[in-house]
């Protein structure tokens, strides 16, 4: 059987096949608008707040229309107690909550401290962080009301006090993600992720099911086999690939520092490497279904150690050691870096080079693990 031969019999065997069919080419769609869907509004904003004023004067009625004012809040009423405020948030009517203690103004004007308490559900981390980022700037354009107060009742003369109240002023341009949304944050690393385990679970689930039965397989030798196996995932992932990188990119607003070509060179030992891991790994089973099964334990644990939803400082170095023998996790960062941040080539090089690496090494393993499964179906052939 010759090379084109064989790789057109392994796609028709891909695609016929349905529950790699279902893997592959709907899991690929489907993941690609499942994961993103919660965060198409990137940011969270006007997060429901209950207030507890306690003071009811003018000043803690300022402060609550800066709150209100806020992007990140929406106050939607008042109570008179922490405890109902607190039923608030426990029926889910209201996210956060802002208590105003007694004597806030007069505390303020006197120059004493004043602590504003405010608490919300922390459940949603990102809906949590909105309330307490909105809540800290409202508190700090009060303390700031309060000083001008101050600054004019000693007989600062009106346009000094203000610009001594307003002489810091923040510039924040953010550098990688300009719309500070979550989508183009994290799907980059995603649908590498998606593409990773997509690619594991296809290879897998094709050569388990093949190694006790007699097929194509038998007919090519195992070298012959192993670069046409890849050869086939690698036409499909072409497109897969090509389908995430760009048209996902646009259509979900993903900022693209690097050319087509970089790119394109970057993913290629990153695919191919993933193809050959998933070889090697099929010729550990004959079970069609514990690929799948093992590869969806490890997908979580694959999401963490890859760098880009939690911090690697904060993960045990031999878990870091460890992942840097999984395809993804070099691919993931390199492409971060070289298409979010505009790194240069150079500054990647390195885990470009160790996606080769490990191309290298499971293709070795690949070889060996087909040459150890059609050494055994010989022999159980002659039984």
């Amino acid at each position: 059987m010759n090379m084109w031969r064989l790789i057109l019999t392994e796609l028709k065997a891909i695609i016929s096949d349905k529950a790699i069919a279902v893997t592959l080419f709907g899991g690929v769609l489907f993941y690609s608008i499942l994961y993103p869907l919660p965060y198409l509004n990137q940011v969270p904003t006007e997060q429901q707040l209950i207030v507890v004023d306690l003071d009811h004067s003018s000043l803690s009625r300022q402060l609550i229309r800066h709150a209100d004012a806020s992007a990140k809040i929406q106050v939607i009423g008042q109570v008179g107690s922490i405890t109902e405020a607190k039923r608030f948030i426990e029926t889910r009517k209201a996210h956060g909550l802002l208590v105003i203690p007694e004597g806030f103004r007069r505390d303020l004007m006197l120059g004493k401290g004043v602590t504003l308490s405010y608490g919300g559900d922390a459940s949603y981390f990102l809906i949590y962080s909105a309330v307490v980022e909105g809540l800290v700037s409202a508190g700090m354009d009060a303390g700031k009301q309060v000083q001008l107060i101050g600054m004019l009742a000693q007989g600062t003369n009106p346009k000094q006090a203000e610009q001594s109240v307003n002489s810091i002023h923040l510039n924040s341009v953010p550098a990688f993600n300009p719309s500070l949304g979550y989508t183009p944050y994290v799907v980059p690393g995603l649908f590498l992720l998606i593409l990773h385990q997509t690619l594991l679970i296809g290879t897998g689930i094709l050569g388990a099911g093949q190694w006790r039965q007699k097929g194509y397989w038998q007919q090519a030798s195992p070298i012959q086999l192993l670069c046409g196996r890849i050869l086939a995932f690698m036409l499909i992932y072409l497109f897969f690939t090509s389908f995430y990188v760009g048209y996902c990119y646009h259509w979900y607003h993903v900022s693209i520092q690097a050319s087509l070509g970089v790119v394109a060179l970057w993913l290629l030992p990153f695919l191919l490497a993933t193809a050959a891991a998933g070889v090697a790994m099929s010729t550990l089973f004959t079970r069609r279904d514990l690929p799948t099964q093992v590869l969806l334990l490890i997908s979580m644990p694959i999401l963490f150690v890859s760098g880009f939803v939690w911090p690697i400082a904060l993960i045990p170095e031999p878990l870091v050691l460890g992942s840097q023998f999984i395809p993804a996790v070099p691919a993931i960062m390199g492409m971060l870096e070289l298409n979010q941040m505009g790194a240069s080539w150079a500054s990647v090089m390195p885990k470009w080079l160790q996606l080769w690496g490990l191309f290298a090494v499971f293709f070795g393993l690949a070889f060996l693990g087909i040459k150890r499964r059609a050494r055994l179906l010989a022999e159980a052939n002659q039984l």
